[in-house]
């Protein structure tokens, strides 16, 4: 994003990656049998159609997105699944005696629309003087600073809209009774029914190329399996870095003070990502959860909230979390039926949850194994390997704690500014923080821009 916004600003732009293949979390690769195409990370794009800084830069050659009927899905027990559809009205219709709640709720939010979600996705400005905007955002920031366990208990009476609400805050790794924790699934939810949780037809690696194509053609100059492992060794006047502190640490001679601050930078727990090729569809028990983009498998409030607060406290949950992706449901081009899902683990965990996940998509779906034709499994190790930036398995480039929500990765007016001349940080150690926004990238050129090129 950020070599983009430079080119288009007339800057001469050079983008490095250390990878063979460009897009780091965003690629995608045929990992279980050929001609199958997996997402290798980032794989639903709520945030992409929501966020300011792609829709400044308008569309891209090539990236069209593809939508499930449904947006999202939560299997219970013993009862019909809950349904995350486009339309808020259809969705709280769904919760019963919680319609009016969830209406009053996430229905607010998507009555604000974009502009909310605009302040909230540039937590440090620049914003717009819109009084009406800031008082809508200071009542949703009152319930999304609670942890997810009060606020669903608080706001929700069935089990159907309070495992819904755990299921959406569980996507940020945090402890269920953590702050903060709530406004990740008031968010989530809320994007659900503003712009839909697509994913990018024929796998996220076709937006990396389209944004790589897209700096070509301004004129700028991209290479591949180039790492910079000093930046002394580089000869520019402005650097944008897509890296989290640890990597920083170990690439500049950094003033002692700041090095201190990231030094002190927290990681969060990691995950255990899975990806299967199938005979054909999943066999949920509730058919209506075939038509989801998106499912979470956990259970209740409770049993999730138990199982993020166990992975938390460094212990491996024997009934994880796990959320769960099928992409032919919006996407029939990937070259049959993929399947993609991971489970929480403590930080740098080195089990194998391979039968855990497999165990809990049988839960609600019986007799999946026997459509499993080749499967996939990546621990944090093995994500880090494939990709630095996800250090010890952490997808989000650092602890989303209520601390940490703003220090990323130190506290400052602009975070996205190093203390060495020139050099800016545009990674999702950076607000706001994980997903693919890429608002990082458009903080740290806007900053850059600002900075005299000699």
């Amino acid at each position: 994003m950020a070599a983009v916004l430079l080119a288009r600003a007339g800057r001469e732009v050079l983008l490095l990656e250390a990878a063979e293949r460009f897009g780091g979390g965003l690629r995608s690769g045929e990992v279980t049998l050929p001609g199958q195409v997996h997402d290798l990370g980032a794989t639903v794009m709520a945030m992409a159609l929501a966020s300011p800084a792609f829709r400044e830069l308008g569309p891209l050659k090539g990236v069209e997105f593809a939508h499930a009927p449904v947006a999202a899905a939560h299997p219970l027990d013993g009862r019909p699944a809950v349904l995350v559809h486009r339309d808020v009205r259809r969705t709280a219709a769904g919760l019963g005696r919680d319609r009016g709640a969830w209406l009053g709720t996430v229905g607010a939010a998507v009555r604000a629309g974009l502009p909310l979600v605009d302040l909230l996705l540039k937590p440090l400005g620049p914003w717009p003087a819109r009084p009406r905007v800031f008082a809508q955002a200071a009542r949703f920031a009152a319930a999304a600073a609670l942890p997810a366990t009060t606020f669903a208990r608080a706001a929700f009476r069935t089990a159907e809209a309070r495992a819904l609400l755990a299921g959406m805050s569980a996507h940020s790794m945090l402890d269920l009774r953590a702050p903060v924790s709530a406004g990740y699934g008031l968010v989530l939810s809320t994007l659900a029914h503003l712009v839909g949780w697509p994913v990018v037809r024929g796998g996220s690696q076709v937006l990396a190329d389209a944004l790589v194509a897209e700096l070509r053609s301004l004129g700028g100059e991209a290479v591949a399996g180039h790492r910079v492992r000093r930046l002394a060794g580089l000869d520019a006047p402005i650097v944008v870095l897509d890296v989290t502190p640890r990597q920083l640490l170990a690439m500049a001679d950094l003033p002692a003070g700041y090095r201190r601050r990231l030094e002190r930078y927290r990681y969060g727990p990691g995950v255990f990502k899975m990806d299967w090729a199938l005979d054909g569809p999943v066999p949920w028990r509730d058919p209506a959860v075939a038509s989801a983009g998106t499912v979470h498998l956990g259970g209740t409030l409770e049993e999730i909230a138990l199982s993020e607060a166990e992975t938390t406290a460094g212990r491996v949950s024997p009934r994880p979390y796990v959320l769960l992706v099928q992409p032919y449901a919006a996407d029939p081009t990937r070259g049959g039926h993929t399947l993609y899902a991971y489970c929480h683990v403590p930080h740098g965990c080195g089990a194998d949850l391979t039968d855990a996940i497999e165990t809990q998509i049988e839960r609600y779906a019986p007799g999946f194994r026997d459509r499993v034709l080749a499967r996939h499994a990546m621990g944090p190790a093995a994500l880090e390997a494939d990709n630095p930036n996800l250090v010890g398995g952490d997808l989000g480039g650092g602890l989303t704690s209520l601390t940490q929500f703003l220090r990323r990765p130190v506290w400052s007016p602009a975070p996205w500014r190093t203390p060495l001349p020139g050099v800016f940080l545009c990674s999702s150690s950076t607000p706001p923080g994980p997903s693919v926004h890429g608002m990082g990238g458009w903080q740290a050129a806007r900053l850059a821009l600002r900075h005299p090129v000699r």
